[in-house]
């Protein structure tokens, strides 16, 4: 095997690390964002304001996507695991 077959692999794993954390940063960067502005335009500076919201998306977005989640990284497991007999040879 030459390096760009791992290339491929490493670039392959960027990728599914990319798709499998987007679900739930991006809810969770759009609620901190609106939350801020928010706490900003009201002058209530509580932590507990931000924390608690945020952490109910994640959960929500957890429910909503996690079986996707699971899946994606179920098959590029199963993939990689496939791959070994052609890296014996």
């Amino acid at each position: 095997m030459d390096a760009d077959y791992f290339m491929g692999v490493a670039r392959e794993a960027l990728w599914i690390l990319a798709l499998a954390s987007a679900p739930i940063l991006i809810p969770a960067l759009l609620s901190g964002l609106i939350l801020g502005m928010i706490q900003a335009a009201t002058s209530i500076q509580e932590q507990t304001l931000s924390f608690v919201p945020k952490l109910i998306v994640v959960g929500v977005s957890l429910v909503i996507f996690g079986g996707m989640i699971l899946g994606l990284l179920g098959d590029f497991t199963t993939g990689i695991f496939e791959r070994i007999p052609d890296l014996v040879k």
